[in-house]
């Protein structure tokens, strides 16, 4: 486990649950997809990230927890360049970011800031991921069309191509985002809180979709706000609150007094089976 205490010259995560512990030592998987380094930004008077260091390694899955507020949705726009850097640095493949890097990533948002009521199909929805390289004013070429097709049975959407996309469920509707994203070829996709929201099936569904696509060797990032859900699909996970309060494996990390730090709040922790559950400590009442 890292923590905001350690020394920040190892923060390899775990590339797969059953995994490789470090990237190999030569070739171009030495290098981090992306690596922050030190980077602070606000919104206003508002301070979002401080000094904030990590890494995201190629086929690397991992999860970003923290409070509302603390930063998460804010450390993946970083990422892609959307919310500016004011101090330190943010390095794609060990270069400063340029648009051909932030090609290979896919960004699935938040389905709560999704506009529902847009007339889109399913299969328009996912046919967006071609566009991303100016290319709106064209039809679908048959090899395209032939890759949009694979896409949605790997995503077992087949057959929903021309439903309105709010005819969809929950995992279904972030299934058809995912495809969007998976369309560009991307080396990493980050996803904005994927299971908010779903019932239990739909959240199962998601996180089969995204361990079958890591496996492929395409990194992911997500945000979460559920640590059961974390702790029990998720190989590395790191807990933000505006810094970086710690990070490692599930086990480690995710103990009472990293979550005290991170939350604000008590927490209870047990450890059963190689499973870690977690739960709020109730307030004790007052005398």
């Amino acid at each position: 486990m890292n923590t905001h205490d350690h020394p920040h010259g190892h923060t390899h995560g775990s590339l797969h649950p059953h995994g490789i512990e470090e990237p190999p030592v030569s070739g171009l998987s030495s290098v981090p997809l992306v690596e922050l380094s030190n980077v602070s930004n606000s919104y206003g008077a508002t301070l979002a990230l401080q000094d904030v260091s990590l890494k995201v390694w190629p086929g690397q899955f991992l999860a970003i927890v923290g409070p509302n507020g603390g930063g998460k949705t804010t450390l993946l726009r970083t990422i892609l360049g959307t919310v500016p850097v004011q101090q330190g640095k943010v390095l794609l493949r060990g270069k400063d970011p340029q648009r051909s890097a932030l090609e290979h990533i896919g960004y699935v948002p938040q389905l709560e800031t999704i506009d529902w009521n847009f007339p889109i199909t399913v299969e328009e929805v996912i046919s967006m991921g071609f566009f991303s390289k100016n290319r709106w004013f064209r039809g679908i070429r048959d090899d395209e069309r032939r890759k949009l097709q694979d896409v949605m049975t790997r995503l077992n959407l087949s057959g929903l191509g021309d439903r309105h996309i709010r005819e969809l469920s929950g995992g279904q509707q972030q299934a058809a985002f995912l495809g969007r994203a998976l369309l560009g070829d991307p080396e990493l996709i980050l996803l904005d809180e994927p299971t908010a929201g779903l019932d239990i099936r739909s959240r199962d569904d998601v996180i089969h979709f995204l361990h079958e696509i890591n496996h492929q060797g395409v990194a992911i990032v997500i945000t979460a706000h559920d640590l059961n859900w974390v702790a029990a699909h998720l190989p590395w996970v790191v807990c933000l609150n505006r810094w970086l309060i710690a990070e490692g494996r599930p086990q480690e990390v995710l103990n009472a007094s990293v979550l005290k730090e991170t939350y604000r709040g008590e927490m209870v922790v047990f450890h059963h089976d190689g499973m870690v559950m977690i739960g709020e400590r109730p307030h004790e009442p007052h005398n």
